[in-house]
């Protein structure tokens, strides 16, 4: 470990930046602001620089465009804002306009102006406008990406004319976050795409072998001057209404709420949620889940995805923490039972963040939500008697986040998080009572993100320490990462260790799968940054883990594999493969679900193959099939999946893909449960098909129709056989067991999900959202029922509908006092 630390302080002291030249983009005052029509008939736009002469970065690295497809920039500015008109050259019959909803980028061509108002090459704001004229918008930095989920409220106009297409932008300054300064400097960036072609160009040019973040190539806006940063006060009042009928019952819930975002100062927001409203949130794709560990749900709720990349530092976020179900179980006495369903949530109260980013590079972030008191009602059935326990108390989330970075694309990170439950009774995760005080949980991580100054190397170093307050004390784990690679040229490389004690637990506010284990990865890629003959896009990936246990320090496993990604040139059609072996012995110590006891697998292989066709059709499809088995004496497990995904564009507003899935297991074992102190595994056959639907409507950029169905079935069989798991990590069936001695061990699970929704955004910011919603469930033992019979029966059961309106408002506190101001 030393002579790795040696090697990567090294090559961070002895690489140097080399000098780049950054193109300059002169903009001036107006006193008379443009319309924002898609028409460059302002008087401004005649005397206004012009920004042109864009270089490909895709697929040809420092093409130029001909001159019928050539893009021009204006800019102005005024005291409210900055004015973009972009004409983009192009023969009509080579672009491409499909309508869409907000940030989905569907098969258009765009247009983007990206702003750096610290310009630091690592915080980028993105404004883009499709030819169909939606909007899409995201922040963007070298550690998160670029972050769709981040919204903002500006305006723009399309209009198309016979050599191509225009565009009109108007980005207010409460959209961006800078200080005051006397005549600065900004990164600014334009970029446009050929959806036909899939050609990319830039203003200032992009060098993508260099590994860089894409804020290291912007060019720079000057003349700016006076600039004065807003009051960036805005309110989104909300009004609610769900009638929801499931089986006999009825709820109608009328709520009403606001959301604020206010400029604490020049560069730091607070965003908060007074009365949350999460009730048009879709549905999560549950899953049949027979392993040891939880499922795991991407974040719908809006204000939890929104401007939270430096609460994401480090992986110690995990939002859906915040409102799932209570942690705790009753203690249910001789004849109790708990009145009702068990919780699936817990309701949350209110929610408040706080970040922003000095011009020094200086992240800040507070983040903190509040968890109302969950309980049960028992009834004891013999005597009938009541009462009422706590399973989730009053409970507080908080994170704090101190992140500078350096040098345009490093970064240092300080970051807490801490989960206090208030009072006794609660119960801990195994059940335990916590009879000094409900369990508390405390994270705190310090991460290194670190890169020479040329982009070539790069290092990263993490130590994260948890601390839980149990009924038997205070529980101290510890994790550690650390990795160094090349991330510049066609041929690229990694190593990395990670580690984490056994008490290393983060799953109060973060999600971790398992702790305790020490392992090794590397993995090597080559890829090509010119076309070929056939190709546009070329990249081969390969990796190995060497894996083992941190105490004891035992081996693991060991797995290597490969991927291959291919774009053709002229069909523009993406494939490609993969495989992953496991030789040898593999010794899993969580499956069994008893510490230290381990259940062994032997020469495992996996592999696949895959095609995406030209989305810019018609007709298009995806398909995916593969193949997975063990190399194992006495085994002859097998499992064959294949899934298809057919998609049709009836116009540029109209389009459906439906998607199939198919998956086989066959002779599979599995555990299942416990006899006394035995563990029990069973071998069966699973079956797993999966039908959903997605479609959409867009009358226009503004008004949307979507539907989104979804089925899941899968049904797991035993063996009448089962066995018992040995001290040697092998099964055996000395004992006997039949599936007899388990109460009916197979499984037949199915959901059914639709989704229909309206969407009009009416003004800007401001949406009307109608809803309806249909669910049913069914789980039962019943494995050896075919998906047919499945199906007719899932439809006996209890379905639930829900409709929903809601109607949300933009107010900009400046367009308010403009009103009262005119109005005196």
């Amino acid at each position: 470990m030393k002579v790795f630390s040696t090697l990567i302080l090294a090559f961070l002291l002895t690489l140097n930046l080399g000098a780049q030249d950054k193109k300059k983009y002169t903009i001036t005052r107006t006193d008379t602001a443009p319309k924002i029509d898609g028409v460059l008939n302002d008087e401004v736009w005649k005397t206004a620089q012009i920004a042109t002469d864009f270089v490909q970065f895709e697929p040809t690295v420092g093409k130029t465009m001909p001159e019928n497809k050539r893009t021009e920039v204006k800019m102005t500015y005024d005291d409210t804002g900055i004015y973009i008109a972009a004409y983009l050259y192009d023969t009509p019959e080579d672009m491409m306009k499909q309508f869409t909803q907000r940030d989905d980028f569907g098969q258009s061509d765009f247009f983007a102006a990206v702003f750096n108002p610290n310009n630091d090459a690592q915080n980028n704001t993105e404004f883009f406008v499709f030819s169909s004229g939606t909007q899409a918008d995201a922040s963007e930095s070298p550690g998160n990406g670029e972050d769709f989920r981040w919204n903002a409220v500006w305006e723009s106009a399309v209009k198309t004319v016979n050599d191509g297409w225009i565009v009109e932008m108007k980005i207010p300054y409460r959209a961006l976050r800078f200080t005051q300064q006397e005549n600065p400097i900004w990164g600014i960036q334009f970029h446009r795409h050929y959806r036909t072609t899939r050609e990319q160009n830039t203003w200032n040019p992009v060098d993508v072998t260099s590994g860089a973040g894409i804020g290291f190539f912007n060019g720079e806006l000057e003349g700016l001057n006076n600039l004065e940063p807003p009051t960036r006060l805005s309110f989104y009042p909300f009004a609610s209404y769900v009638g929801d009928r499931f089986d006999s019952e009825k709820i109608d819930d009328f709520n009403v709420g606001l959301d604020i975002k206010y400029g604490l100062t020049e560069n730091f927001t607070l965003d908060a949620t007074l009365i949350p409203d999460f009730s048009q949130v879709g549905f999560d794709d549950v899953q049949l889940n027979l392993g040891p560990f939880e499922q795991a749900f991407s974040e719908q709720r809006q204000f939890f995805t929104e401007g939270v990349d430096l609460f994401r530092k480090g992986g110690l976020f995990f939002s859906r923490r915040i409102g799932s179900a209570p942690i705790g179980n009753p203690l249910l006495g001789t004849n109790e039972v708990v009145d009702g369903d068990f919780p699936q949530k817990t309701a949350l109260l209110n929610a408040v963040k706080v970040s922003g980013r000095t011009k020094d590079g200086l992240g800040i972030g507070f983040f903190n939500a509040i968890t109302e008191k969950t309980d049960v009602d028992i009834t004891n059935t013999q005597t009938g008697e009541k009462r009422s326990e706590t399973i989730e108390p009053l409970t507080n989330y908080n994170i704090m986040v101190v992140d500078q970075q350096f040098n345009k694309n490093s970064s240092v990170t300080l970051i807490n998080t801490n989960v206090t439950r208030n009072g006794s009774g609660i119960y801990s995760t195994d059940g335990v009572k916590n009879s000094s005080g409900a369990r508390d949980a405390n994270v705190t991580g310090l991460l290194f993100d670190l890169k020479n100054k040329k982009n070539t190397y790069g290092a990263i170093a993490e130590v994260k320490m948890s601390n839980l307050n149990l009924a038997d004390g205070t529980q101290t784990g510890i994790s550690t990462s650390l990795g160094f690679g090349k991330n510049s040229g066609q041929y690229r490389w990694s190593l990395s260790h990670n580690l984490a004690d056994k008490d290393y637990d983060i799953n109060d506010m973060g999600i971790l799968f398992r702790n305790n284990y020490s392992n090794f990865s590397t993995d090597f890629s080559y890829q090509i940054f010119e076309p070929t003959e056939n190709l546009n896009n070329f990249r081969i990936n390969t990796w190995a883990n060497y894996n083992s246990l941190y105490r004891p320090g035992t081996f693991t496993g060991f797995n290597f594999g490969g991927r291959v990604f291919a774009v053709g040139k002229k069909s523009l059609m993406a494939y490609g493969g993969n495989f992953n072996v496991q030789p040898g012995k593999q010794f899993d110590y969580f499956d069994p679900r008893v510490d230290g006891r381990y259940f062994i697998t032997e020469d495992w292989l996996n592999t696949g193959a895959w095609i995406s066709t030209n989305y810019n059709k018609t007709y298009a499809i995806d398909a995916d099939v593969g193949y997975e088995t063990l190399f194992e004496e006495g085994r002859t497990y097998q499992s064959f999946f294949f899934g298809i995904e057919p998609r049709i564009k009836f116009n540029e507003n109209f389009i459906i893909v439906y998607s199939f899935e198919w998956d086989q297991e066959l002779r599979e074992r599995r555990w299942i449960n416990f006899i006394g102190d035995d563990i029990i595994y069973g071998q069966g056959d699973q079956l797993t098909i999966e039908n959903s639907i997605s479609g959409s409507y867009n009358f226009n950029a503004l008004n949307s129709l979507t539907l989104s169905f979804r089925n899941y079935w899968s049904a797991v069989q035993y063996e009448d056989n089962i066995y018992k798991l040995g001290d040697n990590g092998r099964l055996h069936r000395d004992n006997n067991y039949t599936k007899e001695d388990i109460s009916d061990p197979d499984v037949n699970f199915s959901t059914w999900n639709l989704n229909l929704t309206y969407s009009w955004q009416f003004a800007p910011g401001s949406f009307l959202t109608a809803q309806y919603r249909n669910r049913i469930f069914n789980f039962n033992n019943n494995g050896s029922e075919n998906f047919g019979d499945s199906l007719n029966n899932l439809f006996d059961e209890p379905n639930g509908n829900t409709f929903s309106l809601r109607m949300v408002y933009f107010i900009d506190y400046n367009d308010l006092k403009n009103v009262f101001k005119g109005k005196s």
